[in-house]
């Protein structure tokens, strides 16, 4: 039987950084995946960096959020510095356009929300916004500019992950967890796979969007799949240096000069086919927001399963079974989570609680109230 301190169920960036962080600490470490580590929600994001809320219901993760987004600097400095990989970080920031007519009052009404929140926010004027990307459509109203975001080539930075963890001692294993295991006392003892079972001390589930059909987990993890189809389009007529964004579309340059589309959400199992559908919502999206990338090329299409959840906040922290931590349903925001993620589940596999303000993201808010609230009593 192999024996580990410290197992991982699923090897995107979430998993990747968290084997980074504790093989550093000296602990040994596997990762299990499927497939070839970062390619599932991993490979198809857009990589965006923003920690201002799409929703009112986001807000409460804004605190997280903005811990990670500080973290980035740092942890993309040492993760390129690790693995002698570029991960084609761009802190150039994001221009938010509006188009109706009350265009100023919803500016000024968003900017006021994101300042209240300590996110940094600009009002701007349809010209001041087109100075700064001259892409941007004529029909632009007003809009926003929010200087501290950026945003992260999420391929580069996966491989980058896995090299820098690889070199500090975690092993990535092809596999696909199917349970967890469990001892005499219930203690979770590792994972079980091809009748195989892999001990460890701690065990992390960090499978994104199937990390319910581990089995065990589903009612820590009630994660379902979101797809979200992306389109890569170059072209020539234009340069956008900023992340643009609208209700309809975000638009993401890339350093290669690539600009990438998408924002379609779809809940459809875990179906990853592109459509016709989601092409053309993509497409529209872009046109309306940039009509220069009228003459652009698509260089290549796909779509992803992003990690959702009930109440669309991830799920992070300990579970009522021993041993047993989860990491997973970061929905739309998993790439700009990772560094922040890492780091908390690193200071749990320690045997460092974690404090008041990260319980909200408990997996235990998913148990009955009663089962959940003396577990809680329990452990605290």
């Amino acid at each position: 039987m192999k024996t580990y301190d410290a197992i991982i169920a699923g090897a995107g960036l979430i998993g990747s950084a968290i084997a980074l962080e504790l093989a550093r600490k000296g602990l040994r470490v596997a990762v299990f995946d499927p497939g070839p580590p970062g390619q599932e929600a991993s490979w198809a994001s857009a990589g965006i960096l923003s920690p201002a809320p799409e929703n009112p219901g986001m807000i409460t993760a804004v605190p997280l959020a903005k811990e990670s987004m500080a973290l980035y600097p740092d942890f993309i400095a040492s993760v390129e510095e690790a693995s002698g990989l570029p991960t084609g970080y761009r802190a150039k920031g994001t221009i938010e356009a509006h188009f109706s007519a009350n265009a100023s009052e919803r500016v000024s009404t968003v900017v006021a929300l994101h300042r209240g929140l300590g996110l940094a926010a600009e009002a701007l004027s349809s010209a001041d916004a087109r100075h700064l990307e001259p892409a941007l459509s004529e029909d632009v109203e007003a809009a926003i500019l929010r200087p501290d975001e950026a945003s992260v080539d999420n391929r580069l930075l996966s491989l980058a992950l896995v090299e820098a963890a690889s070199r500090a001692g975690a092993r990535f294993v092809t596999g696909a967890v199917e349970s967890v295991a469990l001892d005499a006392s219930g203690r979770c003892a590792g994972f079980a796979m091809r009748g195989e079972e892999i001990a460890a001390s701690v065990s992390i589930v960090a499978a994104g969007a199937f990390s319910a059909r581990i089995a065990g987990v589903e009612k820590y993890a009630p994660v379902v799949p979101a797809k979200g189809q992306m389109l890569s389009l170059r072209c020539a007529a234009t340069r956008i240096e900023r992340v643009l964004w609208s209700e309809n579309i975000y638009l993401v340059p890339r350093n290669d000069g690539r600009i990438l589309a998408g924002a379609t959400v779809e809940h459809v199992g875990f179906d990853k086919a592109v459509t016709a559908q989601g092409v053309h919502q993509d497409l529209a999206g872009a046109l309306e927001l940039a009509p220069i990338l009228a003459s652009a090329q698509i260089e290549e299409s796909w779509a992803g399963l992003r990690p959702d959840t009930p109440d669309h906040l991830p799920i992070l922290g300990a579970t009522d079974v021993e041993g047993l931590l989860i990491a997973t349903g970061h929905y739309r925001s998993g790439v700009l989570l990772t560094p922040a993620t890492a780091q908390l589940i690193a200071r749990l596999v320690l045997g460092a609680p974690l404090g008041a303000e990260y319980r909200r993201f408990s997996p235990m808010r998913f148990l009955p109230a009663g089962q959940s609230a003396q577990a809680s009593a329990s452990t605290h």
